[in-house]
């Protein structure tokens, strides 16, 4: 069907699907029905030729031709929009939810000043926070389970073209080990010492090797690596009341409770940094509400250095 024939309206049932993932969100959107929300798709579809969504176990997801299709006409909608009605999102009067996905070493970091924040300049709005196995963060984007995922990437070179980052700071990492042991005698860590002695590491996934690992492997080395535990908590916890040693991240603010009882010492085998970056879905590119807690957090969280 050329352009000149097809009806725009259903233009904004196609926005509604995209940023909802679902027909009866989209349906309470809209203020329609979902059987006319379900009619517009079938118009849709015959229209375009695409069946455009397919149900998926939490809504539906977009088609390849969908997503290829959603920016310029999400970024054309939006021009419009402001274009008639200008359309802000004001913190201060809205009842708005949000979810963020994040391993429990950053939620530390993030989420009490984060609410502060939120207390003071957006005080009817919500926030959830949910698991990060990383493993998963371009799926839980994907099917609309999170508004935006806060974590490391397993694998930058696979990053989906649907997902956009943004960088927020890089995590500086030490070895770990309780206060009077054996190998905190000394100022440096010698490398034979260091892979020999018994490690303890997080694996967010509970399966994924960690990535220091990879590290080392790559390098032709290996390390003792004994236990591996799905929250940084616990591998704090486990490095105090043991002779385990751990490379976890130096920041410890949030860990304040376990400071006093460890000791850090630089790594005899520098790892390449990582990054912590805030990642979305390009269809939550335009969305006010979205985009006003992507410029906070990265107004809050980002640094230069």
């Amino acid at each position: 069907m050329s352009f000149r024939a097809l009806d725009l309206n259903l233009l904004k049932v196609f926005e509604a699907l995209m940023t909802e993932g679902s027909v009866t969100r989209a349906a309470s959107a809209l203020t329609m029905t979902q059987p006319a929300v379900s009619n517009a798709l079938a118009r849709l579809r015959d229209a375009l030729g695409d069946p455009l969504f397919v149900r998926s176990g939490t809504g539906i997801r977009p088609t390849q031709r969908a997503v290829v299709l959603w920016e310029p006409i999400g970024e054309a909608l939006e021009s419009m929009r402001s274009a008639l009605d200008e359309q802000v999102f004001d913190p201060g009067r809205a009842q708005t939810e949000f979810t963020l996905s994040m391993s429990d070493y950053v939620a530390s970091l993030v989420m009490p000043d984060l609410l502060k924040h939120l207390d003071k300049v957006a005080p009817k709005s919500r926030v959830h926070t949910v698991p990060n196995t990383v493993v998963e963060i371009a799926d839980q984007l994907e099917d609309n389970r999170v508004d935006c995922v806060l974590s490391v990437y397993v694998n930058e070179a696979q990053q989906p073209a649907s997902i956009r980052s943004r960088s927020l700071w890089t995590v500086d990492y030490a070895c770990f080990m309780r206060r009077g042991h054996p190998l905190a005698a000394g100022k440096r860590l010698g490398t034979r010492a260091f892979l020999n002695a018994r490690h303890v590491d997080v694996s967010l996934a509970g399966k994924t090797q960690p990535s220091y690992d990879l590290f080392l492997a790559s390098r032709g080395m290996s390390r003792n690596l004994v236990a591996t535990v799905n929250h940084y908590s616990a591998a704090y916890e486990t490095v105090r009341q043991s002779d385990l040693i751990a490379v976890l991240p130096r920041d410890l603010r949030s860990e304040s409770r376990h400071a006093p009882f460890l000791h850090a010492m630089p790594l005899p085998l520098q790892a390449p940094a990582r990054i912590v970056s805030l990642f979305w879905h390009q269809r939550n590119d335009t969305v006010p509400a979205q985009r006003w807690l992507r410029e906070t957090l990265v107004g809050m969280f980002a640094r230069t250095a």
